[in-house]
């Protein structure tokens, strides 16, 4: 239960009150000390891995430098659930999608690519596709929404590879409809364009289209899934495609220094989380839905979708990031509810932060729950 009194990092917490001392408590401070969390599959901490390895006879060969049967066993089970007749265990995804878009150039003989403006590879990569690999990137559709069919036919440039990242993460997680990745997909074939999936979160998805990861997948010439999102695994990623392309990808694994000596600690919670969650994912989906509607009932909050797609969604609320921030502080300290570690600001008066259902949701107690909200949204309305 959420302790009475505590005196932390100089703020005193007594439920029903907060005093302040010498210094505020931040958000995520004040976050951490909840009893219950909204938010993710719980602590990352070296417990996951012992969980993970718990059942793991010791005498196991590791693998070696990219070959072995640990290795080779979780590839050839990845490749078989995504539908590709390959698949290559890379420590990262960034890694892994730089490679898959390199082979693709280089097959064309083409050096640009097109993917979204608020792609993981233009925001987060520190220019990692040009500086390393002299790919030229060309942006399709504006940071509000998807790419459409109609951005794809409309492209000026002649492109090797188009990349699409399902759902897209940073405008909170939103879908094209499946006609429309069906169009998209078609498209690229009959140009001779080679269709990338960014699947980070792929597995999340597959209960709202309603689709197996293999359907999906087969839209696509290559594709990446990540195992430490929703999946909670250590680290890690795949490549998944034909055996020409990833025998390929193997080559430029070995180049970017991504043959560790082993990577079995990856590999083997990739494996282990990858059983436990991935028929829990309806469930995330369900539960997610569940939360957006009581954020938006609450006044002045509003998320993004309306109504999720997947396990994740954005909270936008018409205030600022300091206000909000207090706001959430003082429903923790009298709830004992976690509802997010980090807010960012979009402008002056205006803030947002990402959700993202796993474990943890279920256990929360609804009268908790409700409470939370309730103290939401009496204290959006009297900040208005």
């Amino acid at each position: 239960m959420f302790i009475n009194n505590i005196n932390y990092y100089g703020f005193i917490f007594e439920r029903g009150r907060t005093t302040q001392m010498s210094e505020k408590i931040s958000l995520l401070d004040a976050y951490n000390n909840t009893d219950h969390k909204i938010q993710g599959n719980g602590k990352r901490n070296i417990q996951v891995l012992k969980d993970a390895l718990d059942g793991i006879d010791g005498n196991m060969d590791s693998d070696m430098y990219g070959k072995g049967n640990v290795i080779e066993r979780f590839q050839n089970k990845m490749a078989a659930y995504l539908g590709k007749s390959s698949a290559v265990f890379f420590p990262s995804g960034t890694m892994a999608q730089q490679i898959a878009l390199r082979i693709w150039c280089d097959e064309r003989g083409i050096k640009k690519v097109a993917y979204h403006p608020l792609s993981h590879l233009e925001i987060h990569e520190e220019g990692g596709l040009q500086e390393l690999h002299h790919i030229e990137p060309v942006l399709l559709a504006n940071k509000e929404r998807t790419i459409r069919l109609e951005d794809v036919v409309g492209m000026q440039d002649e492109i090797a590879s188009l990349l699409l990242e399902l759902p897209q993460r940073e405008i909170g997680g939103q879908l094209p409809p499946y006609e429309e990745l069906e169009a998209i997909s078609a498209h690229c074939r009959a140009k001779g364009i080679k269709l990338h999936l960014d699947g980070a979160r792929l597995f999340e998805i597959l209960p709202y289209y309603d689709k197996t990861a293999a359907e999906v997948c087969g839209l696509f010439d290559s594709v990446y899934v990540s195992f430490y999102k929703g999946i909670g695994g250590i680290a890690g990623a795949v490549l998944a495609g034909e055996e020409s392309f990833t025998s390929l990808s193997k080559v430029w694994k070995r180049r970017h220094g991504g043959d560790l000596i082993s990577l079995y600690p990856y590999i083997l919670s990739s494996d282990f989380y990858f059983e436990q969650r991935i028929p829990k994912m309806a469930q995330y989906y369900r539960e997610s839905v569940e939360l957006a509607a009581l954020f938006n009932e609450c006044q002045g909050i509003s998320t993004k979708p309306l109504q999720p797609v997947s396990n994740m969604f954005h909270v936008h609320a018409d205030m600022s990031k300091e206000s909000l921030e207090s706001v959430l502080i003082a429903i923790y300290e009298q709830t004992g509810l976690g509802i997010a570690p980090f807010v960012q600001a979009t402008s002056e008066s205006t803030c947002y932060y990402e959700v993202n259902i796993g474990d943890r949701y279920e256990s929360i107690p609804k009268d908790r729950l409700r409470e939370a909200f309730r103290l939401l949204d009496e204290k959006m309305k009297d900040l208005k």
